[in-house]
């Protein structure tokens, strides 16, 4: 069966029309996906950014790098926070693209990615939480002005 954007008409994979109607709830193509005005945040990481706002993580949500957007940013810590859906594991060319952001983020600032499965906030979202802020702590201990970091 073939896929088609409905913006542009451009052929789109099975991974990436699955993604687009869960996230948009129409067939796009990537470019048309970045694009698209509606609210980019997914369910789950709307939900892991409210956890970790409730725990005194001072993240923000979408924030762009001048290169992408960045699902939970906490830029005190250098950690940018993605959540990803089972396509980012399942396409080789979304791999590699993940692998060439996050080497992106390391390069520009220094920045670390961490990739958290929407598996783990389904499945165990507390743990996931406590461990992702353990992460953050321990980080803020190995920078330089720990007086400027929020613990």
């Amino acid at each position: 069966m073939n896929y088609f954007c409905n913006v542009c008409r451009e052929s789109i994979t099975l991974a990436e029309f699955n993604f687009s109607m869960k996230r948009f709830n129409r067939a796009l193509c990537r470019n048309h996906q970045k694009n698209n005005s509606e609210e980019k945040s997914t369910p789950e990481a709307k939900k892991l950014y409210s956890a970790l706002r409730m725990a005194g993580v001072p993240a923000k949500l979408e924030l762009h790098d001048g290169y992408k957007h960045i699902d939970i940013a906490v830029p005190k810590a250098r950690v940018n926070i993605e959540v990803d859906g089972g396509h980012h594991n399942l396409n080789y060319k979304q791999a590699l693209a993940d692998l060439k952001r996050t080497y992106y983020s390391f390069k520009k600032g220094g920045y670390l990615t961490l990739r958290i499965p929407n598996s783990l906030i389904k499945n165990n979202f507390n743990e996931t939480v406590d461990y992702i802020v353990k992460f953050l702590k321990e980080s803020a201990e190995q920078m330089e002005d720990d007086d400027d970091f929020w613990f």
